[in-house]
Order: C-alpha cells, then structure tokens, then sequence
C-alpha cells in the first residue's frame, strides 16, 4: 500500500484499521497530518477509574511525598476528609488516555499550555476525556511534517471538569509515513 493510502478505508474494511492482505489488517494508531480536521471532537474511552496504587505509585514515581496524597490519616483531617489524588496522576491519565487517537502517530510532543484543575479527583472516581483539535499548519522548517493543537477536557463520569489543557504535537504527513518500513 503507498503512504498515501494509509490509513484510508481500503474497500469494505474496519475503520481504524490499514488492510495489509486479504481478510487482514493491521490496527491504525493516531492520524498523519493530512487525516486531521479543525473542529473535530475526539471523545476518548475507555475510561479509567483511578486506584489508590494509582495515586500512591505515581506520586511516589514523581517525588511528590505530600501527604495529602499519601497519608490517609492526615489527609481524613483536611478539608477532604481524604487523601487527594495528586494532580499529576490526574494529569497523566487524561494526558495518556488523549495520545492513542490525538498524537499516536507523533513525532515530539511540542508543549502543555494552560493546565487547569478546577475540581478535585478522589480514589474510585472514573475519568474520561476529550480533545478538540484547535489549530494545525505545516512546518516551515520540518518538510513532511505539522503541528496540531488541540485542547482536553477532562471529566468524571458525573460530568463534572477535573482538568483542562491545551497541547501541541509534531505530526507527520501520509507522505512521509514510515508505515511501510516499521510495519505498522
């Protein structure tokens, strides 16, 4: 298949999926340059429910020892009255559970504008998200390659809005894939 059919639907074909034979296909992860329209909502799944091992690995991993993330009884005297979880795990989890569909063909991450948390996240509660691409135009020093933006809304599965961001990423175009190369 030439690059510039990648990940194009090829006949009567799953979608998200490159046919590479008969009756086979190779699933697709993230869209080139080209595939990416402004405007476009992208509703993220699956969910995640966040644990305590969540919370306590990740803040152990990142250094973050505050013990209203990791100290139950400290935290149970707080204005929680439980341990919080700590923003970077909310962060990591919206942010990694965004790439497969937003970026998963990306060659860098370019940067993270604008981080809001405006409501807590807990133990047991279950995030989802969704990026609308914002902006995009090729690079005038990267031929074969764009930048995409897009802004994420993360939420709990009561519809409240736990984080916000705004994220930008070099993209290549179908051009340039190296699909064909790598086997994907």
């Amino acid at each position: 298949m030439r690059p510039e059919q990648a990940g194009k639907p090829t006949g009567s074909g799953p979608v998200g999926f490159r046919r590479v034979g008969e009756n086979r296909y190779r699933e697709q992860v993230g869209f080139y340059y080209d595939e990416i329209v402004v405007g476009t909502v992208i509703e993220h799944r699956p969910g995640r429910t966040v644990t305590e091992m969540d919370n306590v690995l990740m803040s152990m991993l990142s250094m973050n020892a505050s013990p209203l993330h990791i100290d139950g009884a400290y935290a149970e005297a707080g204005r929680w009255g439980q341990p919080l979880v700590s923003s970077l795990v909310t962060l990591s989890i919206v942010g990694g559970m965004t790439a497969r569909s937003t970026s998963g063909r990306a060659i860098a991450n370019l940067g993270w504008e604008r981080i809001h948390l405006p409501q807590p996240v807990f133990v047991g509660d279950t995030l989802y998200a969704e990026s609308e691409v914002t902006a995009k135009r090729l690079s005038a020093s990267r031929p074969g390659e764009g930048i995409v933006s897009c802004r994420t809304i993360g939420r709990k599965a009561t519809g409240e809005v736990v984080l916000t961001f705004e994220r930008s990423f070099l993209v290549p175009t179908a051009q340039a894939s190296i699909d064909d190369t790598t086997g994907y």
